[in-house]
């Protein structure tokens, strides 16, 4: 998929070159007997995408056959819808390297394109419901996948959010609650002590991170919200807040602190907790500048394809 800046391929890490030469090695961590039976003969398979959705993954897939010696020619382009049966791309090398990829390629592009898919129905419904503000995942992917599953998000069209606990700190009830239990704010839980504690914390977090890394405070209260803003936290979360609550929360947030000489986008509110595509678009409002949500990439659907080799 292709931005005005360029390919979303040029964002990944030399890493991951690294993690499909694991995930070839875990599918295949002694003899080949399958391959062997096959033998050296070139051939050539198609990719076929075998249901509906939307078509990610493809550096992935490309390094797979990559590493294996064999080419693949694609008929799609990344970030294409697709309908069944679609013809996505020929795949040419070794028989023998081509089953010997299939499995892992096919995995990863049926995991990252139903991600993006998923991403994208969502993206879609809330452009629908005239929000124009920022879709994002969070940090709960799979342990050795997450790079193909934030990529999934990108090409869905949404904001990966944070991709790991390097990129901006997020001080969330855990680590304000950790604050509070100290003697500075008062060695307790208590609503008082929570806010408290956070410009404690917020403190803390500028203090280490210097500069160049924001700090987002996920808060459960206007109080926290406020405490927050006037520590100097870049985006306010408004965790499980329902939707009325997140309207009024927002608009009240925005319009005080403006007031306080804080204009909007000096900070930004963010929504998480609970979100799916089914309530996801009553929580959005003008005053909302992201949404949050692990809908989009935990528990999705795949997208179905086979790699079919080609009878001559």
């Amino acid at each position: 998929m292709a931005s005005s800046h360029g390919h979303l391929a040029h964002l990944l890490p030399l890493n991951y070159k690294r993690f499909i030469a694991d995930w070839l090695e875990e599918d295949c961590p002694s003899f080949d007997y399958g391959g062997f039976v096959v033998g050296e003969s070139e051939g050539e398979a198609n990719l076929l995408g075998k249901s509906k959705g939307v078509v990610a993954g493809v550096p992935f897939f490309n390094e797979v056959f990559s590493q294996l010696g064999c080419t693949v020619q694609w008929h799609v382009h990344e970030g294409q819808p697709i309908e069944p049966i679609t013809k996505c791309a020929t795949v040419r090398g070794p028989i023998r390297k081509i089953l010997l990829g299939e499995r892992v390629s096919l995995n990863i592009l049926a995991r990252c394109s139903g991600i993006a898919t998923k991403t994208n129905a969502l993206v879609q419904a809330l452009r629908t419901h005239g929000w124009n503000g920022t879709l994002a995942g969070t940090r709960k992917t799979t342990p050795g996948f997450r790079i193909v599953e934030k990529y999934g998000i990108l090409v869905g069209g949404a904001d990966p959010h944070r991709h790991d606990l390097s990129s901006m700190t997020m001080l969330k009830d855990n680590h304000v609650w950790a604050c509070a239990n100290n003697k500075a704010a008062g060695n307790n839980n208590s609503p008082d002590s929570i806010a408290a504690a956070i410009p404690l914390a917020v403190h803390a977090a500028k203090a280490a991170g210097g500069f160049s890394t924001k700090v987002e405070v996920e808060v459960r209260s206007i109080d926290e919200a406020n405490a927050a803003i006037g520590a100097g936290a870049d985006v306010i979360m408004l965790d499980n807040f329902s939707a009325e609550e997140v309207g009024v929360a927002a608009k009240k947030l925005k319009t005080e602190w403006a007031a306080k000489g804080k204009p909007s986008g000096s900070f930004l509110i963010e929504v998480s907790g609970g979100l799916t595509e089914h309530n996801a678009p009553a929580h959005v409002c003008e005053d909302v500048d992201i949404l949050s949500t692990s809908s989009i990439h935990q528990g999705t659907p795949i997208v179905d394809f086979s790699l079919k080799v080609s009878l001559r």
